[in-house]
């Protein structure tokens, strides 16, 4: 429903939209007859294609990344892959250390350093608190002979190496 009533169409203006609607269409339908499917230049071969349509002609070099092997291909792909990653690392370095360009450089070595710093503590608090209880219990041997006795002794290594920076510790036990 209309909130208000439309005024009595004009029978003249209903002529005339017909008139115009009829012209554009018959202005189209020419322009589509006259038009050309493809620019004057093109050359279009009418013959039939025939079922096989390859020939004795060598390859032709195609426009874009040239013919390699499919194991330099590979190599390409990865090296475009790392290089698009050490874009993304380097802008967020660049973005990071434009970001705190404004800081003290006294504060900042602090709250870097100190992170560092507590774990290397912690480590080496662990470390000293093992050794500590190797320590508080020394393995002592008593030994009681009576008549012959033929005694071997024989020791083992035991080697541990750990960490980033590998730092080899061993061992000997008896």
């Amino acid at each position: 429903m209309d909130p208000q009533p439309r005024p009595a169409a004009d029978p003249s203006a209903a002529a005339r939209a017909t008139d115009l609607i009829a012209a554009v269409e018959d202005a189209l339908a020419a322009a589509q007859a006259a038009a050309p499917t493809a620019p004057a230049p093109v050359f279009r071969d009418p013959a039939p294609v025939t079922a096989r349509a390859v020939g004795d002609a060598l390859p032709v070099v195609q426009l874009g990344r040239p013919p390699m092997s499919q194991k330099a291909t590979d190599a390409s792909v990865v090296m475009l892959a790392a290089g698009a990653g050490t874009l993304m690392a380097g802008t967020g370095a660049g973005v990071a250390l434009w970001a705190l360009a404004g800081i003290d450089p006294v504060t900042l070595a602090l709250a870097a350093g100190a992170p560092v710093a507590v774990v290397a503590a912690l480590a080496r608090l662990v470390r000293r608190a093992g050794q500590a209880a190797a320590l508080a219990a020394p393995v002592t041997h008593h030994h009681t002979y009576a008549g012959p006795v033929t005694h071997t002794s024989t020791s083992t290594s035991t080697t541990t190496v750990r960490g980033v920076f590998a730092r080899t510790v061993t061992k000997n036990g008896r």
